[in-house]
């Protein structure tokens, strides 16, 4: 059974002026991909008017919510006590977001109620393609 969890949060886009622009994002979690988070944002927050969604490791968001995690296209960081930033790294440029840190802290526990963090799966598809792959040598 896959299941779905979504947290509709908000969010301080913090601009290059120093400013804060709240904007909504819903936190997703999938167990039919059990290693990834997403973050989705509406249309309407957005340079380009499409709905855009960044995914990442879910183990990242863990760790990002202790100590700075990342060196690609998403960083986490803890911002005092109240606050994670978590910055997308894009060609175009970088947007860093302020999140309430028992916000993520409630929706990762909340992943862990559906897999626990070392009992994720690569899944059914990925294991039957390995074994299509391999002749049925796996």
């Amino acid at each position: 059974m896959h299941v779905t969890l979504e947290q509709p949060t908000g969010a301080r886009l913090i601009t290059d002026a120093g400013q804060e622009i709240a904007i909504p994002a819903t936190l997703r979690y999938t167990a039919g991909d059990p290693l990834a988070v997403h973050i989705d944002f509406p249309r309407h927050v957005t340079l380009d008017g499409e709905a855009t969604t960044w995914t990442f490791a879910r183990v990242l968001l863990g760790e990002g919510l202790r100590a700075p995690a990342g060196i690609g296209t998403v960083r986490v960081r803890p911002r005092g006590e109240s606050d994670t930033s978590v910055e997308f790294h894009s060609p175009v440029g970088v947007a860093v977001l302020r999140f309430a840190t028992a916000d993520l802290y409630r929706f990762l526990a909340r992943t862990y109620t559906v897999v626990a963090p070392g009992e994720e799966t690569l899944g059914a598809e990925l294991d039957q393609g390995l074994v299509t792959l391999f002749g049925g040598m796996v």
